[in-house]
């Protein structure tokens, strides 16, 4: 018997995989990666390696213009801000069906808890994603079963339901009590969930769903630097520190242009989309500003994408322009 199991990296799916395994069943993990996350390979590597020790194998799925769908318009609407969550879920546990038969597995378990989230783990938002992803009776919950409707795989025989518990509500003390008494020590605190509940950051995310150039890409670049919109057509993106300067100069492609401060430290920026004189003049004066230049004028290194390079000499511009600018 084998299951998959949509695995975030969290304690909840921890445990439930822990959970399954432990009753003679192999898990695959599944964690699904979109462009908004914080992601790297040796954050890759880590998780691997923590469910192989759960006993399971791990299999990392990209989530790219199909997320950004549902992110332009999510049929089961935004939460407090611009978090889809619930068409996310479906989304999710959607591909984990359709690698039901290439993997083996006859079910799904995820991490849920009852009324742990306030819009997509009330009990009726879990039977609405459950008929949405074509999975009826096929997710099992481990950490809520007990109080949620028997599923096939506790029906069948294939889990056992005495084995499993009935979490509820947002405290996360019964989960740390669960995983001392399973041995389980590294894993990762419950964080403030995705960028798309901050509200911040969702002013990037309107304005990169009015910009039209809804890649992917695009998508991944709202996560670093500082973001300025000098026109409909053109955006430029200041690194705060040294790795943010490298993170931006590796997203650079054709067309692109980029800032840099000529003799003094300074940010990296980013300039996409149709530029005109007016507005590189104003790139110049914004990086000038978060330079280390003491006030003064200082020069500016101007790139294209073929590394011609031009060089011109301006002093920063005023806070409350800079601020008008920021998105």
């Amino acid at each position: 018997m084998k299951a998959i199991a949509l695995y975030s990296g969290g304690l909840d799916s921890t445990l439930c995989i822990k959970i399954i395994t432990n009753q003679g069943i192999a898990v695959t993990a599944l964690h699904f990666i979109n462009p908004l996350s914080r992601y790297d390979k040796n954050k890759e590597e880590a998780l691997s390696k923590k469910v192989k020790e759960l006993g399971a194998d791990f299999k990392s799925i990209y989530l790219g213009e199909n997320f950004i769908e549902i992110l332009k318009n999510p049929k089961f609407g935004y939460g407090k801000n611009l978090n889809p969550c619930i068409d996310c879920k479906i989304l999710m546990l959607a591909i984990a069906k359709k690698l039901m038969p290439e993997l083996g597995a006859s079910f799904v378990i995820t991490g849920e808890v009852i009324a742990q989230r306030p819009k997509s783990q009330h009990r009726e938002t879990l039977e609405l994603i459950e008929k949405r992803s074509g999975l009826e009776g096929l997710i099992l919950r481990p950490l809520s079963a007990k109080l949620l409707k028997e599923t096939i795989p506790e029906s069948k025989g294939w889990v056992k339901r005495e084995a499993l518990f009935d979490f509820n509500g947002r405290s996360r003390t019964p989960q740390i009590e669960l995983a001392k008494m399973l041995g389980i020590e590294d894993y990762q605190w419950p964080a403030g969930g995705c960028l798309l509940t901050v509200p911040s950051f969702c002013s990037r995310v309107e304005d990169f769903l009015k910009s039209g150039e809804t890649t992917p890409e695009n998508l991944e670049l709202l996560k670093w630097g500082k973001h300025f919109r000098l026109s409909k057509d053109f955006k430029l993106i200041v690194g705060r520190n040294e790795e943010e300067n490298k993170i931006l100069s590796s997203f650079l492609k054709e067309k692109d242009i980029s800032f840099e401060p000529k003799d003094v430290p300074g940010p990296f920026g980013l300039g996409r989309g149709v530029v005109s004189e007016n507005i590189k003049n104003i790139a110049n004066r914004i990086i000038a500003r978060y330079a280390d230049n003491s006030g003064a004028t200082i020069a500016i290194s101007i790139k294209d994408s073929h590394n011609n390079e031009e060089v011109v000499r301006v002093s920063g511009l005023e806070d409350k322009s800079v601020k008008e600018l920021l998105i």
